[in-house]
């Protein structure tokens, strides 16, 4: 047998085995996935026709101190498009319908594909009713675009507290790699306010259903008749220490002006009402806020989002009269008998400050009541810079409070180093001290700092880092857990408080006091006005004070800006916002103080 005939019989024995080793390999496959691993496939077939939806958890609610609902939620319908199953040939038709501009959904398309085809893609939130009638009565046509019910803050329970609430809003790329074993594409998150300092708190655990569908996407029934299904778990509701009475009372003497108040719980530190003025409406904030509200804000004069309770810094004027007079009275300067000669100013150098009257010899508490700017003139003057810059940070000027929302100014609290670095070593003179005395000159507070002040004034220097929220309610066993915050306690000896207090107490209650307008018929208010001047106009008017006079139970700072004197225009609102909160047949919240009295 030659080589060429032998070589085409090896030839034919190597094909057959193959031809026979493939046949066998593809016989050994079917068997393998038609009886082997027919369960498999089984399932695998059955989740390409399950459709996993999201279901939404609410967020927690916010309550007041007496357990009434001041934010809530509320359903919304968005619209979603499926990328892998969406048809932009029906861009043009959906823009016409959503009254959007051409590109809109191209854009929100390309701005998500870094993401899987197969997760939904939100186009509009919060549709209107006339888009979701269209979409359902022509739903065999449209491809890969259907509508989900998600929830929404809800503001509808009378208070504004944009500054206090803030809200919500899509997260971001950033934050969605930081943080993507919690959050999915398209989840809201807090962006400012309460809502971004207790995120962790508020928000809740997604649920998902499986749902059986067809080749077109029509549900057909339940997957394992929803035993895979998870709900949804709500988020722990705040208990917050704001009183929906005294907030609505400060919200409707403000409409119209600008400024800020603070009011506080002197013995715990809680927020009973607070407000910057002019503020915005949260509830275009709810969903997708518009540009041209946006701008509308933003291109404003007055700001409306820039927070003045915290962030502006106001020279305090006479309202600071009573940190040099405690500086003075506990370092032993002065006692309650030393007197002053006030001629109707005083002359310092080559320039002559003002009194607004001759008031002859007077004492501290005098002083107080009827705000002589000489008395404090010259005591500031024995004070001395450094001494009164000590008492001042005790009482927490020139820091952040530490409250419970991040945006917060520490204000302005002069010392010898900060003049030495704006004028100067040996540029400045004792006569810069001088407006110091009575609020005014390179001094800047907020008014919370304002409100911090008077809270540790009233409660004898004892008192709490402010904050808004009390307590939560926990959301798997409906407990009241109470939250935590720094003890303020100041080394000043009671005596000082006490002369302190007698000041405040005549400003409002005796003639020749500078704030009768803050008197009530059957609750004792103490305070002081302030009158703060402004190069750029009418002055502000500022009013710190707390009621009752005996065991106090609010603490406020008032500014109304470019009105002129606190007497006139502060202290009339912090009446009314005092007896919105201390007039009431009783107060609904001593059940809480007692758990959280049992808890501390």
């Amino acid at each position: 047998m030659n080589d060429s005939i032998l070589g085409s019989i090896i030839r034919k024995r190597i094909l057959s085995f193959m031809i026979i080793g493939f046949t066998a390999i593809v016989i050994f496959q079917l068997f393998k996935m038609q009886l082997l691993d027919n369960y498999f496939y089984v399932e695998k077939s059955m989740e390409n026709s399950v459709k996993k939806k999201m279901i939404p958890a609410p967020r927690g609610v916010f309550y007041d101190r007496n357990f009434n609902v001041i934010v809530s939620n509320k359903p919304a319908f968005s619209i979603e498009v499926l990328p892998s199953e969406y048809n932009v040939k029906q861009n043009t038709l959906i823009e016409n319908v959503l009254n959007v501009k051409p590109g809109y959904i191209s854009n929100i398309l390309v701005a998500n594909k870094r993401y899987s085809p197969h997760i939904p893609v939100k186009i509009r939130r919060n549709s209107d009713f006339a888009f979701m009638a269209w979409m359902n009565e022509n739903k065999e046509m449209l491809e890969g675009i259907d509508y989900d019910i998600e929830l929404q803050r809800d503001y509808s329970f009378g208070i504004n507290g944009s500054h206090i609430f803030g809200y919500t809003k899509e997260i971001s790329a950033s934050q969605l790699r930081e943080r993507r074993s919690i959050y999915g594409m398209g989840d809201y998150i807090g962006f400012s306010g309460l809502e971004k300092q207790y995120e962790d708190i508020l928000r809740g655990n997604k649920g998902y259903s499986l749902t059986l569908v067809d080749s077109r996407q029509r549900t057909i029934g339940r997957y394992l008749e929803g035993n895979e299904d998870t709900s949804p778990t709500k988020g722990n509701d705040l208990i917050l220490g704001l009183d929906a009475d005294a907030q609505l009372t400060a919200e409707k003497l403000f409409e119209g002006k600008r400024g800020a108040l603070v009011a506080i719980e002197p013995t715990t530190g809680e927020i009973i009402a607070f407000l910057s003025s002019p503020s915005y409406d949260l509830s275009k904030f709810a969903s997708v806020t518009s540009a041209e509200y946006w701008d509308s804000l933003s291109s404003d004069m007055d700001k409306p989002i820039f927070n003045r309770a915290t962030q502006s810094i106001y020279p305090p004027g006479s309202t600071f009269k009573m940190l040099a007079a405690i500086a003075a009275l506990d370092a032993g300067i002065i006692d309650e008998k030393t007197t002053i000669n006030c001629p109707g100013g005083l002359q310092f150098g080559d320039r002559f400050f003002k009194c607004m009257h001759v008031h002859g010899r007077i004492d501290v508490v005098e002083a107080i009541k009827k705000s002589c700017n000489t008395f404090f003139y010259q005591l500031i003057l024995k004070i001395g810079l450094e001494k009164w810059s000590e008492y001042g940070k005790q009482f927490g000027f020139g820091k952040r409070t530490g409250i419970d929302i991040q945006e917060e100014s520490p204000g302005i609290l002069p010392d010898s180093a900060y003049y030495d670095r704006v004028y100067g070593k040996k540029k400045w003179t004792k006569g810069f001290l001088v407006s110091l005395g009575i609020g005014q000159g390179e001094l800047g507070a907020s008014p919370l700092q304002l409100a911090k002040y008077t809270a540790l004034i009233a409660n004898n220097g004892k008192s709490y880092e402010p904050h808004f929220v009390r307590a939560y309610i926990d959301k798997h066993t409906s407990e009241i857990i109470p939250l935590s915050f720094n003890k303020i306690e100041l080394d000043i000896d009671q005596k000082v408080f006490n002369l302190i207090q007698e000041g405040m107490f005549k400003v409002v209650n005796e003639p020749g006091g500078t704030a009768g307008n803050a008197k009530l018929d059957n609750i004792e208010v103490s305070g002081k006005t302030g009158t703060s001047q402004n190069p750029h106009g009418k002055n502000h008017a500022l009013f710190v004070g707390f009621a009752p006079s005996k065991n106090p139970k609010i603490a406020i700072a008032v500014l109304v800006e470019n009105v002129g004197f606190g007497s006139t225009h502060a202290a009339p609102i912090a009446r009314e916002v005092i007896k919105a909160y201390l007039d009431k047949k009783e107060l609904k919240n001593d059940s809480l103080k007692e758990k959280v009295a049992k808890v501390n």
